[in-house]
């Protein structure tokens, strides 16, 4: 493949054999190397991780070697491995940054080309589009040494990065109670990188974790793609209830996002337990610091500020943008809609087993399941409800925007409309508190409709006045 790569919200990801292959992953890793020696110098360690996805361990030596052709060394995971972990190995190496060839919750002929800061963190625009700007548009550009050479060189070193990891979370978060809770915990790992996470850390006490979907198949069977939204997760609700499991813990494809079940096999949407993440925090750990939240996250997150007497910074969507401005204000949490969360004291990058591990140290603490956690957060905030419609559009993309800009509605879903904000998207503030936000997606050809309101009520009716000023209906 030659010409252009874009990249998205979090890197570039594309089509397995189409666009996605072998030499545009070297043309990737050559932008990388080059961005890195710019901005450092030579022998620096950049570490390099992979999903379980088709042909990855084999995308990543061929990044692997790339890099080590450039002059830099390269720590290599000997396996799949979750996204947070390998953050957390660029921080525990002291490396450079990081490389992790993942296309996360896309569908299963996808794959993708992640990088990551000094910190394990999502790098700023500004970062991926130098470079983006620095990759060769021929493969011909690309310096390359074969890895088994670079091996014998030491110049790539396999590594498990499993032990430090787990250091670093019993750190941060003392287990031994969930163990001993007596809970029957169902993790649903979407096939992917999450399996057996939960057990290594919770087995050998009172509690059981049961796993479902938690072997590799690159194809998600049951699932349209490892996303921990519905209707994805409805295999895993229904084993919820056929197992009698107290909780539901999903993880995606690569491990840093997570979805939440109840005990009766209802969805906790990924805005109810931001909300959660914040408050258990806040209320159950006595943590204090700032709040880092995109502009299509939930609004409880402000209420809890006010609450608490703490800052809430919005950022764009995605972590490119919640990562940096984590470092900058010290943040105790930061989170997205799509169910990513990181956390103080750790790495600035979505971290779903550390976030899985939270939410059941909430529900050990306060003695609650999973709805009626959901019933303490609504005593202090009040109810919010929220949904989401993913539509694909054709054409040209500045031709909808247009449309949005110029529709100008004073009342979407029967709720005066207070004012638009385009920070990134089209995001319409409602009179109740809630908002109806227009976005179209960084990684593939869709058109999000979000909303969040007070009213359960309006929630169907917001979202259809959604896809009519976007002319989808």
């Amino acid at each position: 493949m030659s010409g252009k790569i874009k990249f998205g919200t979090d890197g570039w990801r594309g089509s397995i054999a189409e666009d996605y292959t072998y030499d545009s992953v070297r043309r990737c890793a050559q932008g990388f190397a080059s961005y890195l020696l710019e901005n450092k110098s030579k022998h620096e360690i950049v570490v390099i991780g992979y999903d379980m996805r088709f042909l990855s361990e084999h995308f990543a030596a061929a990044a692997a070697e790339v890099l080590a052709a450039n002059d830099l060394i390269v720590h290599l995971t000997k396996s799949a491995t979750p996204t947070p972990v390998i953050s957390y190995s660029v921080v525990n190496r002291g490396a450079t940054g990081a490389i992790n060839i993942t296309a996360s919750h896309n569908p299963p002929n996808d794959n993708g080309f992640k990088v990551r800061d000094e910190n394990g963190g999502a790098i700023a625009p500004d970062g991926l589009n130098e470079i983006e700007s620095m990759i060769p548009d021929t493969i011909q550009e690309v310096k390359r040494v074969p890895i088994e050479e670079a091996v014998d060189a030491g110049k790539i070193e396999y590594f498990d990065p499993s032990p430090a990891y787990i250091d670093q979370i019993n750190n941060l978060i003392d287990v031994q109670p969930i163990r001993d809770a007596g809970l029957t915990v169902l993790v649903d790992p979407m096939w992917g990188n999450g399996s057996g996470w939960f057990s290594r850390f919770l087995t050998g006490g009172e509690s059981k974790i049961l796993e479902i979907h938690n072997e590799r198949n690159p194809l998600f069977p049951e699932m349209t793609r490892p996303e921990p939204i519905p209707p994805n997760v409805d295999a895993g609700l229904r084993a919820t209830v056929e197992n009698k499991a107290d909780v539901l813990i999903v993880t995606d494809g690569d491990g840093d996002r997570v979805g939440l079940g109840d005990e009766q096999g209802k969805f906790i949407d990924q805005l109810r337990v931001y909300a959660l993440l914040a408050y258990y925090l806040l209320e159950v750990r006595g943590f204090r610091g700032p709040i880092v939240k995109t502009l299509s996250t939930t609004t409880m997150l402000n209420k809890l500020g006010k609450l608490y007497n703490i800052p809430v910074h919005e950022t764009g969507v995605g972590f490119k943008y919640v990562a940096p401005k984590m470092v900058e204000t010290n943040a105790m949490i930061g989170g997205e809609e799509s169910g990513g969360y990181a956390f103080q004291g750790h790495v600035p990058e979505r971290d779903g087993i550390l976030a899985g591990l939270c939410l059941l140290d909430m529900m050990v603490k306060l003695d609650r399941k999973p709805s009626e956690l959901v019933e303490l957060l609504f005593d202090k905030v009040g109810p919010h409800y929220y949904d989401r419609i993913d539509v694909s559009f054709r054409g040209d993309r500045k031709s909808y925007e247009k449309r949005i800009l110029e529709a100008n509605p004073d009342v979407i879903g029967g709720i005066k409309v207070n004012g638009l904000q385009t920070t990134d998207g089209f995001r319409f503030d409602l009179d109740d508190g809630g908002w109806l936000l227009i976005r179209f997606s960084g990684t593939e050809p869709i058109l999000r409709v979000y909303t969040e309101t007070t009213m359960k009520e309006r929630v169907k009716n917001i979202l259809e006045d959604g896809l009519r000023i976007a002319g989808l209906k």
